[in-house]
């Protein structure tokens, strides 16, 4: 007999995720238990939900027409027999995914972030740091945190403060070779660093602003990340264009001296976003919500909802 109830919820899950794989895993449920109810929900129905082919599935007409009703129905029967504090634990329960790149302070921030969840133990956090930029909705991310220019339909974004980039070297390397006149005279003539770029497999260019910008033809030095190409340049063997966070405190007791600090800077948004989903675990709101306190003190700006 047909547990219409567990069935919706099936539904509503396998609707979210349109793989019955994914969604077997989200409910700890086998695939073939998932494919028999959604098809004993259809036959009950007398209508089909899903459209399958080898590749992929995606509701039909009368599905999406059904899926808010589905929902709706699933939602308040769960909030009218759970206990307050037990559905709150129940909410609280599950996977995290986040994806980030490399931030200010990093490890401190992930402190905060599992000091702040400690009252739920059974929320478990996947953390993952890359330089790599990740499709969020194919890879089942349900949090990321970006840096520079973010416009993507898909996303609930909110814009948590903004960083800009320096020119540095140490006053070691300015002295053997002098202070460039001018940006072309730096290109030409001085050695420049360089960050590979994986995402396209070449260095990053030097973005000074909309009218001014470069790539290093001949860097005397690359690296992976801005925290390698650092350490180039405080050993006084290349000057560099590096995140206003990470070469400040150098700037500041003499290790580093900022060139060209006359020139306009673009100043590069950071965003705290989720994917737009038919149903967003609560767990996720939380974290989400965490994280833009978290990391909008880091970056001391007013948070702002997109």
């Amino acid at each position: 007999m047909l547990n219409k109830l567990e069935a919706l919820k099936v539904f509503c899950v396998a609707a979210e995720t349109l793989q019955f794989k994914e969604t077997a895993n989200r409910l700890a449920i086998s695939p073939p238990v998932v494919t028999r109810i959604i098809a004993e929900l259809e036959d009950h129905l007398s209508e089909p939900l899903f459209q399958r082919n080898t590749r992929q599935i995606k509701l039909t007409e009368f599905g999406q027409q059904f899926l808010p009703q589905a929902k709706q129905l699933v939602e308040e029967t769960e909030r009218l027999f759970a206990p307050t504090r037990r559905r709150h634990n129940q909410d609280m329960a599950g996977l995290v995914r986040i994806t980030l790149p490399e931030l200010p302070d990093q490890e401190n921030i992930l402190q905060e972030l599992l000091q702040a969840i400690s009252p739920y133990p059974e929320l478990i956090i996947d953390w993952q740091q890359s330089a790599v930029r990740v499709n969020a909705i194919e890879a089942q991310i349900d949090l990321g945190i970006r840096i520079g220019n973010f416009s993507d339909g898909r996303m609930i974004t909110r814009k948590v403060g903004e960083v800009t980039e320096k020119i540095v070297a140490t006053p070691t390397l300015l002295a053997n070779y002098g202070y460039p006149k001018d940006i072309i005279d730096l290109q030409k003539n001085f050695p420049l660093a360089a960050v590979f770029d994986s995402n396209t497999g070449r260095v990053w260019s030097w973005y000074l602003n909309e009218h001014l910008q470069f790539t290093p033809n001949r860097p005397q030095f690359i690296g992976s990340d801005v925290e390698i190409t650092l350490q180039a340049i405080l050993a006084g063997k290349v000057i560099g264009y590096q995140v206003d966070w990470l070469v400040d405190p150098y700037l500041s007791n003499g290790e580093l001296v900022e060139l060209f600090a006359e020139i306009p800077k673009y100043r590069w948004p950071v965003y705290v976003y989720r994917p737009q989903r038919t149903i967003t675990p609560t767990r996720v709101k939380v974290v989400f919500d965490l994280l833009v306190e978290i990391i909008g003190k880091r970056f001391k700006a007013k948070p702002h909802t997109k």
